[in-house]
């Protein structure tokens, strides 16, 4: 035992970091295992689309929304969001909702909050739509 107090004592900063590491992994896996919403990649968010009339709602402004989109995707702020504004899918809690930003830090937040108001089926897009540029998926985009 006495070892490893020798060794925490002498590589300080080195064991700090592991500890810190080791802290942010294991909130990592929490945080997942407790969340709301289902972590989905690009296959799956295309095979709800295509079964499962899975409808995506874009948390992205206004103008990153018109520059590239997913297809049919309705373009939400997380204030509506949070405001309960849902627009068109409102009534519609039992279908799959995929929540999609530019990276997918953004989304979480409005994926969860869509679960605790009673949406049944929320995903959130892993890594966002960067994700879905690496599968070299086309965007939509706004003319004018």
């Amino acid at each position: 035992m006495q070892e490893y107090i020798d060794f925490f004592q002498q590589n300080m900063i080195l064991s700090l970091v592991w500890i810190a590491l080791f802290s942010a992994l294991f909130i990592n896996i929490v945080k997942s295992l407790t969340a709301t919403y289902k972590l989905i990649t690009v296959s799956e968010i295309i095979r709800l689309i295509n079964r499962e009339n899975g409808v995506v709602l874009d948390v992205r402004s206004k103008d990153e929304f018109k520059k590239g989109h997913i297809i049919d995707a309705i373009n939400l702020s997380p204030s509506e969001i949070k405001s309960g504004n849902f627009g068109s899918i409102e009534h519609q809690k039992s279908i799959p909702i995929i929540v999609v930003c530019k990276t997918g830090q953004i989304a979480q937040e409005s994926a969860s909050v869509l679960a605790k108001l009673g949406f049944k089926r929320v995903h959130l897009l892993k890594n966002g739509l960067l994700s879905w540029n690496e599968a070299n998926i086309p965007l939509v985009r706004d003319k004018g």
